[in-house]
């Protein structure tokens, strides 16, 4: 009975542990590394992204300032206080910012702060534009807002970003396209826009699905550790003659008499292959030879 009771009175905090792991794989479900239509994509460039726009609200002027990580969650801004953020799990938040001339200089105030996309309301939706260009569409969402008032009906928010493709562009330009109230529009151009140069096949997804690895990293690797392993064969070398022997000048190398004779050895076999390429000289020709 009493263990009934125990495992009764531990089942709220088994299901809020459970919960907690839930939360954390809904965190980790959507990878930056996406292939789409045959055709792969690295999201990781873009990292943390920030745009913002101006708009005339007489006798004020309201800015529209975003800041997105499509990777990771955002971390909180230093320069604002804690009621000025947008809560913890949060990829996209947009700041509403009222400026007002008073006496010559803006004075600034925060109106609104509006997470558009949250972790754990992520649900991301990717697909290609139509058209020629074939843009990356990325769609995240986000709680409603506002999440608990009287007066206001909350609004489900999300935010759409097309990725279009240009090399020379990195990290990119982004650029605000609209906000309706519930979804907020950007337009990026820049590399992250474009797809992944894959093995045995162009970068519009021809030939295998494997992104491209670097040529020449294990090679680099191997000329650096036999270097090290030298350096550090003549310094415990050194070392060793200098604390056994007292050894001084060229006396500290290791194996001095080997070393000496390394030029010689080297002219040695330099000279016998020069002497092996050569070409034999034919034997004399005995045709023009009369038996007397």
């Amino acid at each position: 009975m009493i263990l009934r009771y125990l495992s009764l009175e531990r089942l709220p905090f088994l299901l809020a542990v459970l919960s907690c792991c839930l939360l954390l794989v809904r965190a980790d479900d959507f990878d930056c590394i996406q292939t789409l239509g045959g055709t792969r994509y690295n999201l990781t460039i873009l990292g943390e992204q920030s745009v913002n726009r101006t708009r005339a609200t007489p006798p004020t002027t309201t800015v529209d300032y975003l800041r997105f990580n499509l990777c990771e969650d955002l971390a909180p801004k230093a320069d604002l206080p804690d009621h000025d953020q947008c809560p913890s799990g949060t990829r996209a938040c947009l700041y509403v910012v009222n400026l007002k001339m008073v006496k010559n200089e803006d004075q600034e105030r925060i109106t609104s702060v509006i997470p558009l996309a949250h972790t754990e309301d992520l649900k991301p939706d990717l697909s290609l534009s139509k058209g020629s260009s074939k843009d990356l569409v990325l769609i995240f969402h986000g709680p409603e807002y506002p999440k608990e008032s009287n007066v206001t009906t909350p609004i489900s928010q999300s935010l759409k970003i097309t990725l279009s493709c240009d090399r020379e562009l990195s990290p990119g330009n982004s650029t605000v396209e609209g906000y309706d109230g519930a979804q907020f529009q950007i337009a990026y151009t820049g590399i992250a826009g474009c797809p992944i140069a894959q093995e045995g096949g162009d970068d519009n997804g021809g030939g295998d699905d494997k992104v491209q690895k670097p040529v020449g990293s294990g090679l680099g690797w191997f000329f650096f550790i036999l270097l090290f392993m030298f350096l550090a064969y003549f310094g415990i070398g050194a070392y060793h003659n200098y604390s056994t022997y007292g050894a001084r000048g060229m006396d500290l190398i290791p194996h001095r008499d080997f070393w000496q004779e390394v030029p010689y050895m080297i002219s040695d076999v330099v000279s016998h292959l020069c002497s092996s390429s050569k070409p034999r000289s034919a034997r004399p020709s005995r045709s023009g030879y009369v038996q007397v």
